[in-house]
């Protein structure tokens, strides 16, 4: 692995192609859950892309345009909260990173996955990495892509279901949107599965 000059490395691996997935809305009570892929280049250097909660949403939109110009290639997928409640939001997560690696013209030889757990995809190796989107440039990149699309779709969605606050918690269990899943009820979108408890701290 190679050194770098800040935090995060470029790969995992000099040889081969890698692709860096991670996900967004796991915990969410609400949406679709969304992953990314991203390919980047292997002398890939940026000194402000990072893990994307460690990010402001200015910041996070500001690197949206970097990495999508210079990944070798990207792609961005959802599995709405129906599919959730059906399979579970570890299996649907796992789906969405499949799905992202599908759309991918150019087929990656390995995956760096955000995480401890993945289900094989097939015919392509992977290496799971705790924190990777605070190591690995591409795994951030990646995590980058799927907050800021997943962010804007819950922002759509506040407009057509008002007073959850999605526009500011992103669907995220927060004490706003617990108080008012239980004053005005779930919506169509909110996951079923998932246990809303009125407590001070999440």
């Amino acid at each position: 692995m190679k050194k770098t000059t800040g935090t995060l490395l470029p790969y995992f691996s000099l040889s081969g192609i890698e692709a860096g997935l991670d996900e967004a809305g796991r915990g969410c009570l609400a949406g679709p859950v969304v992953a990314s892929a991203v390919i980047l280049p292997k002398d890939f250097i940026h000194a402000g892309l990072t893990d994307s909660k460690q990010l402001t949403s200015k910041q996070r939109t500001n690197l949206i345009d970097i990495v999508k110009h210079y990944a070798i290639e990207y792609a961005i997928a959802e599995v709405d909260h129906e599919t959730i409640d059906q399979i579970n939001i570890y299996k649907a997560s796992v789906l969405a990173m499949h799905h992202s690696v599908d759309q991918l013209k150019t087929r990656p030889d390995h995956l760096l996955v955000d995480g401890n757990r993945f289900i094989n995809y097939p015919l392509i190796s992977h290496t799971c990495i705790v924190k990777g989107d605070s190591k690995y440039f591409s795994i951030a990149a990646a995590s980058i892509l799927a907050k800021t699309y997943r962010d804007e779709w819950m922002k759509n969605a506040a407009e057509k279901y008002p007073g959850y606050g999605w526009e500011r918690n992103a669907g995220y269990p927060t004490l706003e949107h617990r108080r008012a899943v239980l004053n005005l009820g779930p919506t169509d979108i909110h996951r079923k599965t998932f246990r809303v408890e009125l407590k001070e701290k999440c």
